[in-house]
């Protein structure tokens, strides 16, 4: 029993390894991307060109190459967003994929542990009877056998 656990367990690979071997090279850089755009790191480096972009086209000695009101700044936070928006629905997409396959995993482990628990109980049981049995023919013994 515990030689037939042993071997199922190292037969079995985890749901996050499987999901992973099934991703392809456009899933990968669209997971990368979303993970990404999703920091707090992309926030602050953001924030901190869209400052530097509107300082220096205000202060600029020469040449604005985007003054106010920025429509090239708009355009490109718009190109952003369009690109984006698909890629971060693709990669929640996989996520839904992931987790469903987790899910099933899960309930595989959990179908296998009520049987190994089932199997373990009765294998329990059967050693309760046996004890009890031996227990029973000592009693049985010790009143056939006369006291001293």
């Amino acid at each position: 029993m515990l030689r037939k656990l042993i071997d199922c367990m190292k037969t079995q690979t985890n749901w996050h390894a499987k999901h992973a071997e099934t991703l392809s090279f456009g899933g990968k850089v669209a997971d990368l991307v979303a993970k990404g755009m999703g920091s707090w790191r992309f926030i602050i480096i953001q924030t901190l060109i869209v400052i530097i972009w509107m300082a220096l086209n205000m202060v600029a000695f020469f040449y604005h190459w985007d003054v106010y009101p920025f429509i090239l700044l708009n355009l490109l936070f718009s190109t952003q967003a369009a690109y984006a928006a698909p890629i971060i629905m693709m990669s929640q997409n996989r996520q839904n994929d992931r987790d469903r396959l987790h899910a099933e995993e899960d309930y595989k482990t959990n179908v296998d542990a009520k049987k190994e628990i089932e199997a373990l109980s009765i294998i329990l049981k059967t050693m309760e009877v046996e004890k009890l049995d031996k227990i029973i023919i000592l009693l049985q013994d010790l009143k056939k056998t006369p006291a001293k």
